[in-house]
């Protein structure tokens, strides 16, 4: 037993008091001796070979004290934490040593913070307002196009000249006081006119011209173009057009659906669109009515939460946003240079999301208590397929790294959900009798929705100066 005594000396804020016997700890500054006695040097032994005992005798008895409670530190902490069946979050701890010596062992003191007894008014026979969910054939059709514009082919167009949308191949070199500058030069470069790709009025010059044409564009750079050597500058880029091209989009018939799915008729398609459609929507206006259930248990939220709680979940926030950032080969830092911003800005960001995510979580959990919400093996069990499907490894990778217990706390959170709809009072109404709200945070989500970073900076590339 390593807990000597448990003391609340605040609010979610509690003292432990850990013991560690005499044996224990001397157990320890001999496995302390072995880790160190090498660094060690005592006149008349070789480095590593003095007994223990001559060492204490040299340097004093307690040289080894320091590094004997480390090695002892978490295992008694975790220990003493289990004892006192405290709640405890991820937070500072403070330490006060009490005595040591190596007949009688150690006794500190640290201090932890817990989770908050909160309390929630009513859960039961909430009101909200259900949009109806429609889909018609003009979202299915547009869906439809979206497909043949995924599936169009470029031609080439020699009998005209080029027009907006077009997508040219040019060859040019910009000169600004009549040299040519670095990054200003491609050749067989592809550009959509009216993509907004180069600097302005470099792509409007360009409509007009026929295939073959070798010509001026006069451009200004931008006062604030990413070249600061070029910035405000006036230029003329020398381009000569190659090529026009077009879309060619396909027809739209049983031929097309075959080509684009694994149905044989435009009509089995169509369907199915709908159908994945209203599914879409279903999901959206249920989670939808879950986040106006759940804010008002949240609203009615009693409690003092500890700050470290906030701050745990903003650093999750903002390490989920790396990581999808990381996904599209990009890093945090580069998204803050071109948003220019700076990290305490972007985690001053998420602080809304990430008070509204640990009230969401807890004001659940709460409910889980009072209602004494347990899945039972079935459901963790299907819970861990469903996992290893989704990210496809194997079901015993899975429980290896996500414990059983961890897993029990987030499907009784689902439960508690479904709870608190299964006793609301949900009405449907049209999407036009249903106003216009002002959205809210999306608590279940890990981090807010943010502008995708920019693969480069727009209208500031240093590759290609003219871009």
């Amino acid at each position: 037993m390593s807990l000597k005594e448990t003391k609340k000396i605040d609010t979610n804020r509690y003292q432990l008091e850990i013991t560690v016997d005499g044996e224990k700890f001397r157990e320890a500054i001999r496995e302390a001796y072995k880790k160190n006695s090498k660094k060690i040097n005592v006149p008349g032994f070789r480095r590593g070979k003095a007994p223990l005992h001559i060492i204490e005798t040299y340097y004093g008895t307690e040289i080894f004290f320091e590094d004997a409670l480390n090695l002892l530190y978490n295992d008694l902490v975790d220990e003493a934490i289990t004892e006192s069946g405290l709640k405890v979050i991820n937070d500072k701890m403070d330490f006060e040593m009490v005595s040591i010596s190596k007949e009688d062992g150690a006794d500190f003191k640290v201090s932890v913070t817990t989770y908050p007894e909160i309390e929630i008014g009513d859960y039961k026979g909430l009101k909200a307002e259900k949009t109806a969910v429609k889909v018609d054939a003009a979202e299915v059709n547009a869906e439809v196009n979206a497909m043949a514009e995924r599936n169009a082919r470029m031609v080439s167009v020699e009998d005209r000249a080029a027009k907006k949308n077009d997508t040219v191949i040019i060859d040019f070199e910009g000169f600004v006081d009549g040299k040519a500058f670095d990054g200003g030069k491609a050749e067989g470069h592809s550009l959509v006119l009216g993509s907004g790709q180069f600097i302005p009025g470099f792509e409007d010059q360009i409509i007009g011209k026929n295939i073959g044409d070798e010509f001026d564009v006069n451009v200004t750079f931008p006062e604030e173009y990413g070249a600061k050597e070029l910035a405000g500058k006036a230029a003329v880029f020398k381009v000569k057009l190659h090529e026009i091209k077009i879309k060619e989009l396909p027809t739209v018939d049983d031929e097309f659906a075959k080509d684009v799915s694994e149905f044989d008729t435009l009509k089995e398609l169509k369907a199915d669109i709908k159908k994945k459609a209203l599914e879409r929507k279903q999901k959206a206006a249920d989670e939808a009515v879950e986040n106006e259930l759940v804010q008002q248990i949240v609203d009615g939220i009693k409690g003092e939460i500890p700050e470290a709680m906030f701050e745990n979940r903003l650093e999750q926030c903002v390490e989920d946003f790396a990581y999808r950032l990381q996904s599209q080969g990009l890093n945090l830092e580069t998204y803050l240079k071109y948003t220019n911003s700076n990290i305490d800005e972007f985690k001053k960001s998420f602080r809304p999301q990430a008070e509204m995510q640990v009230k969401y979580r807890l004001a659940l959990e709460k409910i889980v208590e009072l209602e004494n919400i347990t899945p039972d093996e079935k459901d963790i069990e299907e819970q861990y397929k469903k996992m290893a499907e989704d990210y496809g490894v194997e079901l015993e990778k899975v429980k290896s790294v996500i414990p059983a217990s961890e897993l029990s706390k987030d499907i009784a959170v689902g439960k508690a959900i479904d709870f608190i709809k299964e006793n609301a009072v949900i009405t449907e109404v049209e999407p036009k009798a249903k106003a216009e709200e002002e959205k809210k945070p999306a608590a279940k989500k890990t981090a807010a929705k943010k502008p995708a970073a920019k693969k480069t900076a727009a209208k500031k590339t240093e590759e290609k100066s003219a871009e």
